[in-house]
């Protein structure tokens, strides 16, 4: 995998003066949605992540106030700002990321294509890389 295949998806955005609505559907992203979590009450100048995944895909939308997500493919790495609620970042498999620059009351909610499994994490940089430069 590389960065290029993790990018901002527009979701759909349904104007009404009594508030807008978002939605997402099977068809705005590529994997059936296995869990949710959200991230809230991120103390100032603190992070979040800091790990890869082996299987698991993502979409992470800023809900609320806004965050940068830096990604990092193992040969590149690129910062994405997110503080609109209709956009969500992709996150394809095998991509270090990290959040951080919470806002006041920032609020990220993540959708990920499989149940929490240990196995899948890499926490350890060194050896993300080494996965990286080992993969055809």
């Amino acid at each position: 995998m590389s960065i290029k295949d993790c990018k901002i998806i527009e979701l759909p955005k349904v104007h009404d003066p009594r508030g807008n609505l978002t939605f997402i559907e099977a068809k705005h992203i590529s994997f059936d949605i296995q869990r949710v979590y959200y991230l809230y009450d991120v103390p100032g100048g603190s992070y979040r992540g800091a790990h890869a995944h082996k299987q698991l895909q993502q979409l992470i939308i800023a809900m609320s106030g806004s965050f940068d997500v830096v990604l990092d493919d193992g040969y590149e790495k690129e910062c994405f700002h997110l503080n609109r609620s209709y956009y969500g970042l992709y996150v394809c498999p095998m991509m270090w990321r990290y959040l951080d620059n919470f806002s006041s009351g920032a609020v990220t909610m993540v959708l990920a294509s499989t149940p929490y499994d240990e196995s899948d994490y890499y926490r350890d940089y060194d050896e993300f890389l080494r996965a990286v430069k080992a993969s055809p």
